[in-house]
């Protein structure tokens, strides 16, 4: 496979669809920008400093990137950082138009630039000298109301701040993104005692309603929130590891999924960090930090800095705890055993919890069954929880002002799924006191309090959820004006109807929110009964309709693989068809429900999940969306509706659209406008279909088709329901009437041969097998009408049946069932 657009994944180019728009061509940026910050400066050009640049260029901020000059070419360094921004994976981009916005210069000759920037962010390497001699040059340059900020992430703001003179000190802050910023949510605002309080909240809005972050505010001690307690966290895994004589690759089995962690776990995650950088940043801390207790935890460990000076500092050398091998001509992931320093096959801890907890999808529920286990994944779970818990609690009031922004920064900087005291509750208050007193751990004095009084952390209510503070009450979750709290919709019978695997809300206003939370985030039983409920029986008050989840990270995977996998193998024919045509009628019922649909996607968008956006009046998707019709790979074609809904917007897009198309074809448009060629578009979404391609955010989302030019691309996912909210009640104040029932061109055997042909030049390229290729002609064989004569026009029920026979037909054949069988058990396809 080679990438034709970052985060898109195609297997060649095909020649009819050339001429489509490439992505740097389309209009940029995807959504409305901020008053606040029309034009950013970011000063450094390295790793951090540039994705930055991307990050601001990629929401429609230019920006000015500049960095140290070069000889010959004075602008080297930072043209070089751009150039990269193409070709880093994961792609740091939305898109490559973006890229347009980013204006490289340098520290000689461009510093007069900044006199246009509305904020100028510094993010050169992490040294206090190097920072403030940088502010004290560029201060001369700055406006006296811009935005000044320094990313770092843990040197003390106040102390950089001195560099600058005291009337631009009240616009100074620190502001530290997480690494990759594109994909990690958290922004730590750091304010010193000087920053304007207005301006805090101003950034804090832009950070939420621009960039997309998860923002909290953070005190100026050594290291923020995110830092001060993730590095304990790991310090305290690098003992545990030490007291049970474990190896890395075992502790690794153990802290990574199985206890909410993301799957790069401990080690792991110091080889992506850098072991030089972890031993430094250790190091700071143990400098800064003055409680003993403290300062005992953040002494590295002897084989720290032995990788250190061996240079085995992680992925970027090659080498750390883990490295690849060539073993039997294969590449294999070897783990580094500490009492050797020779490196071995990986295997993880052996325990019965960790099998236990395998396929428990709720965070929860699996760390409960995890750390009560009386097994060696279980002890080392509660080992390495229990003081990381006492720590987060006793850095309340010294990090942050309150628990949700320490959970906040957790789950949006670390990605754990679940932050300390959301683990707290979910492990149970009491519970979970009484057994770390037994340890000798002993929490601060208002967290025995609350675990007495029988109270949690969090009471989740409306309009907001409530938290728990050292002085024995509860405040108000901090959150922003434009997130809906579902959990607090739950906890205050806002249910109108429910499934185990689907909930039908009131949002108010006459607005009602259709929310999936199935296993998986898969299209089962329980997600066609609601969809059928709401399309066929929706209250009378209910005046629009939003579907979305909100069960993080994906929004629909698709049909549930594996129940038609089983139905298949058992040749239970009209079980299928009746499942088809039950998500088939549901959706088209939906699409002419008499009230607006705004679906609202984010995450994983596929199969079914795309078609049911597809079929909706409106789409307000998150900017991380990965939408698709990936059927193919499972050996299948789209039956939900795909194939029709991406045929009729390809057809929309021709002159006069489908209307004038099929007038023309019928005589009724002056001879003197001749017919436009739809085959360019019709073979832009066969190729689309066929080879699967995903979007690697919104932005591609709409250039691929799954978006129209009228959807909506939200930054922050969290605002995703409000927004959605917003355009169904747009719709219904102009006086929403549904679409009328569409009629489709068929375009008959040329069309459809020309489809065929593109197909078998990729087989003679020996980049598609033969079954490919029976896919292929299945799909086109929908695509331009099935049987009927080229000229004729059909119904949308029509090339609806047109789908489900070749899902049916494709159903039935061996090597379809053996691609299933693979994706079910690997969650990788199969090219057979």
């Amino acid at each position: 496979m080679v990438q034709d657009t970052p985060g898109v994944t195609t297997a060649s180019a095909w020649p009819l669809s050339r001429g489509r728009r490439r992505l740097a061509e389309d209009a940029w940026p995807p959504h409305r920008v901020s008053q606040l910050v029309r034009r950013a400066a970011v000063l450094g050009s390295g790793t951090m400093g540039s994705q930055i640049a991307g990050l601001l260029a990629s929401n429609g901020i230019p920006c000015d990137l500049l960095d140290l000059p070069s000889e010959g070419e004075r602008n080297r360094l930072a043209e070089s950082a751009k150039k990269r921004l193409t070709t880093l994976r994961p792609p740091p981009l939305y898109s490559v138009a973006a890229l347009s916005l980013v204006r490289p210069g340098n520290f000689q000759d461009d510093l007069p630039r900044l006199k246009e920037a509305d904020w100028v962010l510094e993010a050169v390497v992490e040294n206090l000298d190097t920072k403030k001699q940088l502010w004290s040059r560029v201060a001369p340059h700055l406006r006296p109301d811009v935005i000044a900020s320094t990313n770092t992430s843990g040197i003390p703001i106040a102390t950089i701040a001195e560099a600058l003179p005291r009337e631009l000190r009240p616009r100074f802050l620190g502001t530290h993104f997480s690494n990759p910023p594109r994909y990690l949510r958290l922004l730590e605002v750091v304010p010193t005692p000087q920053t304007s309080r207005d301006l805090v909240g101003a950034l804090c809005s832009f950070g939420e309603t621009v960039l997309g972050k998860g923002v909290v505010v953070a005190r100026d001690v050594p290291y923020f929130i995110l830092n001060r307690i993730g590095i304990y966290g790991l310090m305290v895994i690098l003992r545990a590891m030490e007291e049970f004589r474990l190896r890395p690759d075992e502790v690794d089995s153990i802290t990574g999924p199985a206890m909410g962690r993301p799957g790069s776990a401990t080690f792991r995650t110091f080889d992506l960090i850098g072991l030089d950088v972890f031993a430094s940043v250790g190091d700071n801390l143990l400098r800064l930090v003055r409680d003993p207790r403290e300062r005992a935890m953040f002494e590295l460990p002897e084989y720290i800095r032995d990788l250190v000076r061996r240079g085995w500092t992680g992925e970027k050398a090659g080498q750390g705890f883990y490295k690849r091998a060539d073993v039997g001509g294969e590449s294999q992931v070897m783990a580094l055993q500490l009492d050797t320093f020779q490196y071995g096959p990986r295997r993880g801890a052996s325990a019965p919890s960790l099998a236990a907890v395998r396929q428990v999808e709720d965070p929860a529920e699996r760390l409960r069954t995890l750390v009560n286990a009386d097994d060696l994944a279980g002890r080392f779970a509660w080992r390495v929880l229990a003081p990381t818990l006492a720590y987060a609690a006793r850095m309340v009031g010294v990090v942050s002002d309150d628990i949700a922004s320490i959970d906040h920064a957790m789950r949006w900087g670390f990605a754990w799924e679940l932050g300390p005291f959301e683990t707290w509750d979910a492990l149970g208050v009491a519970r979970t006191l009484e057994r770390m007193q037994g340890d000798g751990l002993q929490p601060p004095p208002w967290v025995v309090d609350l675990a007495e009084g029988g109270q949690t952390f969090y009471r989740h209510q409306l309009p907001h959820s409530l938290q728990a503070t050292p002085r024995r009450t509860y405040a108000p979750v901090p959150q922003g004006k434009r997130t809906i709290n579902v959990e607090g919709l739950l906890a205050t019978g806002r249910r109108l109807s429910e499934r185990p695997g689907a909930t039908l809300y009131d949002l108010g206003d006459g607005v009602a929110l259709l929310d999936f939370h199935s296993p998986k985030q898969a299209i089962g039983p329980d997600m066609l009964d609601m969809l059928e409920e709401v399309s066929q029986r929706l209250p009378g008050d209910v005046q629009g309709l939003v579907v979305s989840s909100h069960v993080r990270p994906n929004f629909c995977v698709g049909a549930n693989l594996m129940l038609l996998l089983l139905a298949a193998q058992e040749g239970d024919w009209d079980q299928v068809a009746s499942t088809i045509r039950r998500f088939q009628q549901a959706l088209l019922l939906l699409k002419r429900l008499a009230v607006p649909v705004v679906v609202a996607p984010y995450g994983a968008t596929l199969g079914g999940g795309a078609e049911l956006a597809l079929s909706a009046h409106a789409t307000v998707a998150a900017m991380e969306c990965s939408m698709g019709l990936v059927e193919t790979g499972a050996g299948l074609i789209p039956s939900g509706g795909g194939c029709k809904e991406m045929l009729l917007r390809a057809l929309e897009g021709l002159p006069g659209g489908i209307e004038g198309f099929l007038r023309r074809r019928r005589g009724g448009a002056p001879v003197m406008i001749p017919e436009p060629d739809p085959t360019p578009a019709v073979a832009r979404v066969f190729e689309t279909i066929g080879l699967a391609k995903v979007s690697g955010s919104a932005p591609e989302a709409r250039t691929l088709g799954f978006l129209r030019p009228a959807d909506v691309v939200v930054p922050n996912v969290d605002h995703l329901l409000s927004v959605a909210k917003e355009t169904s009640l747009a719709q219904q104040a102009q006086g929403f009437a549904p679409p009328p029932p569409a009629r489709l061109p068929v375009l008959g055997e040329g069309v459809r041969a020309l489809l065929e042909l593109e197909a078998q030049h990729l087989v003679w390229a020996g980049q598609a097998s033969e079954h490919d290729l029976k896919i292929a002609r299945k799909l086109a064989h929908v695509l331009t009408g099935g049987d009927r004569p080229a000229g004729a026009d059909a119904d949308e029920e029509y090339f609806l049946d047109l789908e489900r026979e070749a899902f049916l037909s494709l159903c039935g054949e061996p090597k379809t069932q053996a691609r299933m069988q693979h994706l079910v058990q690997t969650g990788r396809p199969l090219r057979n």
